[in-house]
């Protein structure tokens, strides 16, 4: 019998969401354990003394914060792994932005413990995955940790996004819109997902029920988190952009859009650019290489627009267009152990070139058209 590489749906054991959840931790460690070593951002360590490790301590259970060092590295993964250690910790709590989370993550897999994870902001939907990115002391990239299972419990309390700064949750929007689009064209292609297994069909249902909930809620929940106000809206963006677009993309895949956002990184003035910035030009690009039909793409643009995000090179805080420089932009995007190969026909980094400068010339047009 011939083998064949399996289709897989990848997920967070438990995913919770809601008001209030940050005084509730203790209602999720007791499944886990009854010592809580808590990883939290320096700009949460107050509240999380006050509120998380007091319920703790309320309910019986031990726990102890400790402020993140900003950086995701092998150090600090180490430091904070014999802390826990020495404290007698049988589960990791991450509290704070993308870094936090995965030293979390890392430090949970090293030392072998449960890990329940509480995203700050909805910048990504990096929570939910099964993978953390490691950097060296200076703060450049350095390796991908993939991890061989999911986080526990991915904990998303609502009132607490709601006052992260606009910008960042924006950002997660773009990210999650691309979700459906990649995960599309690789269910077409029969391409590799992020756990280098085939796609699924749940995934790329996942996607599309992410994609959906972007769409009729973008309005409201744009109005709630600019207000800072937890509203049902924002709890159903908030769903799509950290749980359906993180399982969506690890379980459907990823195409066009990530590889032109990893391509953008060689471009010093995009350095500023959050990461949902970048993969939204990404997927207008990908529109534009697969001729999507016209109603998708201004379905696409309109939530750019209510979003608050770049759609061109311009916004994203490109001075100057140089040939050069973005023709080397689609060479990296084209690498062969990229995302790229998910498309369902292929493409040449000519064709990445060229498909960019076109979806630059469209999200001017869509500008121009739709001033004030």
């Amino acid at each position: 019998m011939v083998e064949t590489t399996p289709r897989t749906v990848a997920s967070p054991k438990k995913f919770v969401i809601g008001t209030g959840l940050l005084a509730q931790l203790h209602d999720v460690v007791k499944d886990f354990g009854d010592n809580a070593f808590i990883i939290s951002d320096e700009f949460f360590i107050e509240r999380v003394q006050k509120e998380s490790v007091a319920g703790l301590e309320k309910a019986g259970l031990k726990g102890k914060a400790e402020k993140f060092n900003r950086e995701c590295t092998d150090a600090e993964i180490k430091r904070l792994g014999e802390l826990a250690k020495k404290q007698g910790a049988n589960v990791i709590v991450g509290i704070g932005g993308g870094k936090t989370l995965d030293t979390s993550k890392a430090v949970a897999h090293y030392y072998k413990l449960p890990i329940i994870l509480y995203p700050t902001i909805a910048s990504t939907d990096a929570p939910c995955i099964a993978l953390a990115v490691i950097y060296t002391e200076s703060g450049e990239f350095d390796r991908y940790l993939f991890l061989p299972q999911n986080p526990d419990v991915v904990v998303a309390d609502t009132s607490v996004i709601a006052g992260a700064p606009v910008r960042f949750f924006a950002a997660g929007i773009g990210d999650a819109l691309s979700t459906y689009f990649e995960a599309r064209a690789c269910h077409q292609a029969d391409g590799m997902n992020l756990s280098c297994k085939r796609p699924s069909r749940t995934g790329l249902g996942l996607a599309r029920m992410c994609y959906d909930l972007v769409c009729k809620n973008v309005d409201l929940a744009m109005d709630a988190v600019r207000n800072k106000v937890p509203t049902r809206a924002l709890e159903e963006m908030v769903e799509a952009t950290i749980y359906l677009s993180g399982t969506g993309a690890e379980t459907g895949g990823l195409a066009a859009a990530h590889a032109v956002h990893n391509g953008m990184t060689a471009i010093e003035d995009l350095h500023h650019a959050q990461h949902g910035e970048k993969v939204v030009f990404g997927l207008m690009t990908q529109l534009v290489l697969e001729n999507a039909p016209k109603e998708e793409i201004e379905e696409v643009l309109r939530v750019v627009r209510v979003a608050g995000l770049p759609m061109t090179l311009k916004e994203l805080g490109v001075k100057e267009f140089v040939e050069a420089d973005w023709r080397k932009v689609a060479e990296i995007a084209c690498d062969k152990n990229d995302t790229m190969g998910n498309l369902p026909f292929k493409v040449t980094p000519d064709d990445v070139y060229h498909a960019m400068v076109a979806a630059n010339a469209l999200g001017e047009r869509y500008r121009a058209e739709h001033q004030g």
